[in-house]
């Protein structure tokens, strides 16, 4: 496995992602997307595991708009404050349109399937891949919002899978069973719900954090991809 940083050239302009190859390619691609702290350690580390499924993972920095090379933690006061100023700044409608140019440019470079990936910030964003973009499939980690779009639901063409913590205390028991009505008989909607779990379950190192459900979770993604991306 070999890791770098590239650079994407949009009509908007450009911006950075990080790139970590698997050691066979041409491989299947998946997006990674971020929360609401960049392309921090954690997304690197989920770029780095991807790649050693054998996969070709790209983080794209979808806060370059706003401010480019954002690096936060989760563990620091000041970089808590500024995460949620960067969220509430965040154009997600922008943020898709990057995730597109993001799957256009390294389609090419793989087998020619192109997955996604997100957590929190990053999981509603996934949501909206599977539904505005061509994604392959998508796998959204506790999306924070996905319940004001459910409406986009009949726009989904491609495998979507939903991790949902049902004690998340950014995603109200209403707004969850907004989405479970709305997704969870939908032909290509998988859908997990973690009892006990808070937001961020599946974040090594996090407060919230759970060995053995984001092994759960983790198992389960990865068959979900194994299929979807074959």
């Amino acid at each position: 496995m070999t890791t770098e940083t590239v650079t994407l050239s949009t009509a908007d302009g450009d911006f950075t992602a990080y790139l970590a190859r698997p050691a066979s390619e041409p491989a299947a691609a998946i997006v990674v997307i971020q929360e609401i702290f960049g392309v921090n350690a954690f997304v690197r580390q989920v770029c780095e595991r991807l790649a050693a499924e054998g996969y070709l993972a790209i983080a794209p920095d979808l806060f370059w708009r706003i401010e480019p090379g954002i690096d936060l933690t989760d563990h620091a006061d000041a970089d808590l404050k500024r995460a949620f100023e960067l969220y509430n700044a965040f154009d997600v409608d922008a943020g898709v349109k990057d995730i597109a140019a993001t799957i256009d440019w390294v389609r090419p470079k793989s087998s020619g399937k192109v997955g996604a990936i997100g957590f929190c910030l990053g999981g509603l964003l996934a949501y909206l891949a599977a539904t505005r973009t061509d994604s392959d499939a998508s796998v959204a980690y506790y999306g924070v919002g996905i319940d004001k779009f459910t409406a986009e639901a009949d726009k989904l063409a491609a495998p979507l899978l939903l991790h949902i913590a049902e004690e998340d205390q950014f995603v109200p028991k209403e707004a969850q069973a907004q989405i479970q009505t709305a997704l969870k008989n939908h032909p290509h909607v998988e859908l997990h719900t973690y009892p006990g779990r808070d937001h961020a379950f599946s974040r090594t190192g996090g407060d919230n954090y759970n060995a053995e459900d984001a092994a759960k979770a983790a198992e389960r993604t990865l068959a979900f991809f194994k299929k979807a991306l074959a």
